[in-house]
């Protein structure tokens, strides 16, 4: 069990809906031991509240006394405002995880100008049924046993990975990102055989089913993807019809293009934010 007493998010938006959720749900961490704040919205505030039997609070009369892990969950560009405001209730016991998309641990460490461990934390929505897979990088001044709470918090959502800095931003391209490609291709899978004569309730659980199936397959086998796709496509067969038609239309370009694109988002969030040139 977590030994820590409080976990307090700054911000109140789906990620840290989807963070709770799954604290609550899969660590089994009393709802009393976390606290959501977040700066003028006091009816997503109660929401959270009856769904989640949490406290919440404005950041503006949010005490830190008591909290011991800090999860920034806010937008990019209310990173330096929201750490600008909590500086002054800083202290040394705590431990600060951000999920503040292409802000960097070296960044939150400059506005705050003390020697607190920041550790990036990129999880995704699919934390909400504790199958996140989530990303984790240590700043300047985090030590083994914060890494190893960062590790515990992230686990109760799903998979851990650390991975270093420079690699977060491809990390969120591929990771953060990718549920939306997911559905995206679900949606069009569900939309095709809808015109084709399924019903659409039937036709998701077709096309659910087989992409969590094929999904558990790579996880579960020693083949690689494309070492599978071959073993399942038949010359000349119906499978091989389908990949000739996402080869000519450009699938796998279009798939490669939304990886890098998002990457590519995260590092300009990094320039326009931050500051600072983008590598």
């Amino acid at each position: 069990m977590l030994k820590y007493r409080n976990i307090t998010f700054i911000g109140a938006g789906s990620m840290a809906e989807a963070m709770i959720s799954g604290l609550i749900n899969k660590a089994e961490i009393s709802p009393d031991r976390i606290i959501a704040a977040n700066h003028t919205n006091e009816n997503r505030r109660l929401e959270l509240t009856c769904r989640y039997n949490i406290t919440t609070t404005s950041v503006q009369e949010l005490s830190l006394t008591n909290t011991d892990v800090i999860i920034l969950a806010v937008k990019p560009k209310q990173a330096e405002e929201v750490l600008q405001q909590l500086k002054p209730a800083l202290q040394d016991h705590h431990v600060i995880l951000s999920v503040l998309a292409g802000i960097s641990t070296t960044y939150i460490e400059e506005i705050l100008d003390r020697s607190l461990p920041i550790i990036r934390v990129m999880p995704n929505t699919s934390s909400m049924i504790g199958e996140s897979i989530t990303g984790i990088s240590a700043g300047k001044y985090v030590k083994n046993e914060d890494l190893d709470l960062a590790q515990e918090l992230s686990k109760a959502i799903g998979k851990v990975k650390i991975i270093s800095e420079k690699q977060m931003d491809v990390f969120t391209g591929l990771a953060g990102s990718g549920p939306a490609y997911f559905y995206y291709l679900l949606e069009h899978m569900e939309d095709v055989a809808v015109e084709n004569g399924l019903d659409r309730e039937l036709a998701r659980d077709i096309a659910a089913q087989t992409l969590y199936g094929a999904s558990k397959m790579v996880m579960e086998s020693d083949d690689s993807p494309a070492e599978l796709r071959k073993k399942v496509t038949s010359p000349n067969g119906t499978t091989a019809a389908g990949l000739d038609a996402l080869a000519e239309n450009g699938g796998g370009v279009a798939i490669e293009k939304a990886v890098e694109h998002a990457a590519k988002r995260s590092r300009s969030l990094r320039k326009e934010f931050e500051k600072v040139p983008v590598m």
